[in-house]
């Protein structure tokens, strides 16, 4: 709760809640009509729906690899990277998070909303908020627009050459139940803003997240399927990469996700594939990715002390303004580190800096760095091979 995140969601939740509670009862007063009664009761409703799958998918959790896993059969364990952090194997479909520090079972990604991750237990509770908070602006900003106007046109007045708005008292309304005011004008235009701005930024993340549900995928695992296809294309290896979770059934793979009982389907560990697929056949891909990865990764000298902050002003305009926005960490950097960079903007570098001289094995440590803080060494990456037209042989 104490994170950046979920203050500013819950601050959010709050002042668009709270805000069309009071307009709602200035522009449809509840206890009047049943029309008024429907209305509020829907609102409370909306906020109840919201924090309860907020909070299912922020304390309940993704649910986490058993430390010390290893899979039943022994032999299983050459189809699977293990984590040094956790002392585990990392089972199918798992990733480990740094900002966790645990091994987290069918990730998605780490949220910073919720300040945790979303993955195979709360998956259904994250992806509902997803949908819900976008319906609950909705209606919160149908609320806002008519309490305005509705307030509005009851203190303006209409003259030859003149339309003056009174907001002190309205003209044809002798019972405000609700003092409206400037402030309260002020406040309904500011929240309506909240609700629509939260109703395009997580109305888009529920179309992404239901784009991959509906192929039982996660947003990691379809960044895995993207990266196999360039393996494949950039090697002419011939290969056909299948991804083995898809059950071939929009609906079969959507109940993977949402059941009846709100638990999902499986035990976070074994999963169903299709036919022609085995449970290993997305590790074995992520193993040819980790290779290739090394094969294409390039090394680089420091050439330039680096502090590891977030937005270095001392290197240039340019690689201020244009600093990663993203919550993978930066790395310090001193005169002569050696770093085998694997991906890259126009000003910015991600890439592991090697801390042992140990080929194998070698601790490291990544992140971003300025790319005008290092140049690249005359021999490429862990083979100290020449870099000019090898690596297509490779």
């Amino acid at each position: 709760m104490c994170h950046w995140g979920p203050l500013v969601a819950l601050a959010v939740v709050a002042v668009c809640s709270a805000t069309a509670m009071a307009d709602a009862a200035l522009w449809y007063w509840p206890l009047d009509t049943a029309g008024g009664s429907v209305n509020f009761i829907m609102l409370l409703n909306w906020t109840v729906m919201i924090l309860y799958n907020y909070f299912s998918a922020m304390f309940v959790g993704p649910g986490y690899v058993p430390l010390g896993w290893t899979p039943e059969k022994s032999q299983d364990c050459m189809y699977l990277q293990y984590c040094k952090v956790c002392q585990s194997y990392k089972a199918p479909r798992s990733h480990h998070c740094r900002k966790c520090n645990r091994c987290v079972m069918k990730m998605d990604h780490h949220c910073p909303w919720i300040n945790n991750c979303c993955g195979y237990q709360n998956h259904a509770s994250f992806t509902l908020f997803l949908l819900l908070a976008p319906l609950g602006c909705i209606h919160a900003s149908f609320i806002f627009v008519m309490t305005m106007y509705t307030q509005l046109y009851n203190r303006i007045s209409f003259g030859w050459s003149s339309v003056k708005i009174d907001m002190s008292a309205a003209k044809r309304d002798p019972r405000p139940i609700i003092p409206f005011g400037l402030s309260a004008f002020a406040a309904s235009l500011f929240a309506l803003g909240l609700a629509l701005g939260t109703t395009i930024a997580v109305g888009m993340l529920f179309i992404i997240q239901m784009k991959v549900i509906l192929t039982n995928k996660t947003s990691i695992e379809s960044w895995i399927e993207e990266k196999a296809k360039d393996r494949i294309q950039y090697y002419q290896t011939g290969e056909t990469f299948i991804f083995p979770y898809d059950m071939g059934s929009k609906w079969k793979n959507f109940k993977q996700v949402f059941t009846w009982s709100g638990i999902p389907e499986g035990d976070g560990l074994d999963w169903p594939v299709r036919d022609g697929c085995h449970q290993y056949s997305l590790t074995i891909e992520q193993l040819k990715q980790k290779a290739d990865k090394r094969v294409r990764s390039v090394r680089y000298r420091a050439v330039e002390d680096y502090s590891g902050v977030c937005c270095p002003v001392t290197k240039g305009v340019k690689t201020f303004f244009t600093t990663p926005c993203t919550e993978e960490p930066r790395i310090a950097l001193s005169k002569g580190d050696l770093i085998l960079a694997t991906r890259g903007l126009k000003h910015w570098m991600y890439g592991e800096k090697i801390l042992d001289s140990a080929a194998d094995g070698g601790i490291r440590e990544r992140g971003w760095f300025p790319r005008k803080c290092v140049e690249k060494c005359q021999y490429d990456s862990e083979t100290d091979q020449p870099v000019d037209g090898e690596k297509k042989n490779r």
